[in-house]
């Protein structure tokens, strides 16, 4: 059995972390939500840094943590990243990562040249972190918790204390590390642009408890409950670039169902990708529109329709081939076109958000 089991229930003044997850043993696990929802409690948990005296863990078959075993975290197959890197002052960035490799068992799941390599601070080995910036002290902490060939690797917010610059800097390593990992990663964050990227799978938490889990593309879609990844209700689209203009600086992307033009952002030919499409830049029409500003124009069928938070709002979920998005319009303009599950119908996406 490959999934990690966690059950668990803390019981602060103010505040109950109660959860019931199976989650999969493989890929990127997002724990989102906001400040306070019971992200870094849970994956405190996890690591056994928190002593939850109700709570059982298993990983992939192992118990970590039930009525009778209690695996301390040393004991723990983990790499733990926190927000800031917290790196020995007095040793150079090879010295953090020979640190690091003490804890290491006998299976190498990730090596030291392959941890330096994913991360890409080669050039900085001999460096003491005073002597770094924001991005490569987390770099290199990542590097540091990878060092310890670890089942899987536990992320705390690890770009929160980072300026916009250094976080664009770092998430290409952190695309790396989900594309070329083996290992499951847990990454806790409030970040809807680094979980759009980086998640196949996505744990929604409030107030201690979890709302929604499940693929990240699947959650995404759900109209019981509708998970807004910042400003807006969206879906996330798995990707590949098929085309560039490069006289009007765009690229068209295909994914299953179609395909979607793009700012061109330099990506070359056949490059995975994903795209972001928020429900309010979906519009629905009865049969081809005329001329338009909007060049994305597809064909799909209603799936469902949900109440929006506004009385005088929906939400129709329209399937395209094999994928699904979301569209926010009025009851009028859905009483005009006579939406109704099953009906056949144009959409027109105004904007596309090229997750690079």
């Amino acid at each position: 059995m490959d999934n990690i089991e966690a059950r668990f229930q803390v019981e602060w003044p103010g505040f109950t972390l109660d959860v019931d997850l199976s989650l999969p043993g493989r890929g990127v696990t997002a724990l989102f939500g906001h400040s306070g929802s019971g992200k870094t409690t849970l994956l405190r948990c996890i690591a056994g840094l928190e002593h939850a005296r109700q709570g059982s863990l298993t990983f992939k078959g192992e118990v970590w943590q039930d009525g009778q075993t209690w695996l301390p975290t040393y004991q723990r197959p983990l790499g733990y990243v926190f927000q800031e890197a917290s790196l020995f002052p007095h040793l150079s960035v090879l010295g953090n990562l020979h640190y690091g490799m003490k804890r290491a068992g006998p299976q190498h799941r990730v090596s030291l040249e392959q941890a330096v390599e994913l991360l890409g601070i080669g050039h900085l080995l001999d460096r003491k972190p005073e002597r770094l910036s924001g991005g490569e002290r987390q770099r290199v902490g990542i590097a540091r918790a990878l060092a310890v060939s670890p089942e899987i690797l536990l992320m705390d917010e690890p770009l929160a204390a980072l300026d916009l610059q250094r976080k664009q800097e770092i998430l290409p390593y952190l695309e790396r590390l989900h594309d070329e990992l083996e290992i499951p990663v847990l990454y806790v964050s409030h970040s809807p642009d680094e979980v759009a990227r980086l998640a196949d799978h996505l744990v929604v938490m409030d107030a201690g408890r979890v709302v929604a889990h499940g693929a990240l593309s699947e959650t995404l879609v759900r109209l019981d409950l509708p998970i807004r990844l910042g400003e807006d209700a969206g879906v996330v689209l798995d990707a590949v670039v098929a085309e560039i203009d490069a006289h009007w600086h765009l690229a068209r992307v295909e994914f299953a169902g179609g395909s979607l033009w793009t700012r061109d952002h330099g990506l070359p030919l056949g490059k995975p990708t994903r795209v972001r499409v928020l429900a309010r830049d979906v519009s629905l029409a009865d049969g081809e529109p005329g001329h338009s500003s909007i060049q994305n124009l597809l064909a799909g069928q209603i799936d469902a329709i949900a109440a929006d938070e506004h009385p005088g709002l929906l939400l129709a979920r329209v399937r395209i081939g094999a994928s699904c998005i979301l569209a926010r319009l009025t009851r009028r303009s859905a009483a005009a076109l006579d939406i109704a599950v099953g009906r056949e119908i144009r959409v027109q996406i105004k904007s596309v958000a090229l997750m690079e």
